[in-house]
């Protein structure tokens, strides 16, 4: 969510947005990869989006699931032996499913920063779970969409709020007191 008020930003290829030169007051919703701002009212294609977004990701799934037999195969060729095979292939099924589910966690909560840096490595063996991930949430919404929008909401009433309490010319309240005290 951005904290930042008052934008002068152009409209861009994500979808509407202010028109040159204009400022919009308040919160601004933050950008979800691929999808930009659109998640917000679901314009600029949503629909197309997430099912592009959910074919990719199902087609990558897929590559590097072929990648990973290439892999494999070339350790049965190397004769390494039936541990060292036996435990890559548990390696990357674990790796895999942990990626899964923390990927779909992060959806829903926003993950903390160290620990998503430590883990990243861990992410990457794990790279189809995180595809698959991306892709099973794309059948339903805008991968974090949930999240960003009941953040940007808060924020949004949170501005209103605000901007109720300050209706008024202050100068005039100020002037209005010293009236009084004369």
């Amino acid at each position: 969510m951005s904290e930042e008020t008052g934008s002068t930003k152009t409209p861009g290829p994500d979808g509407p947005g202010p028109s040159p030169g204009t400022v919009t007051p308040g919160p601004r919703p933050e950008e979800i990869r691929f999808f930009g701002t659109t998640w917000v009212d679901h314009t600029g294609h949503y629909g197309l989006r997430r099912a592009a977004v959910c074919a990719g990701a199902l087609v990558a799934a897929a590559a590097g699931c072929f990648v990973l037999r290439f892999a494999y195969e070339g350790l049965s060729v190397a004769d390494v032996g039936s541990f060292v095979n036996v435990l890559v292939v548990v390696m990357f099924a674990v790796c895999s499913a942990l990626a899964f589910t923390r990927t779909l966690s992060g959806f829903s909560e926003r993950p903390d920063p160290d620990k998503q840096a430590s883990l990243r490595g861990f992410m990457a063996i794990g790279f189809v779970g995180v595809l698959l991930a991306y892709a099973l949430r794309c059948l339903t919404e805008a991968p974090g969409e949930k999240l960003r929008r009941k953040e940007y909401e808060e924020a949004s009433e949170q501005y209103e709020r605000r901007a109720t309490r300050r209706t008024g010319n202050p100068s005039r309240k100020s002037s209005a007191k010293k009236k009084r005290k004369a």
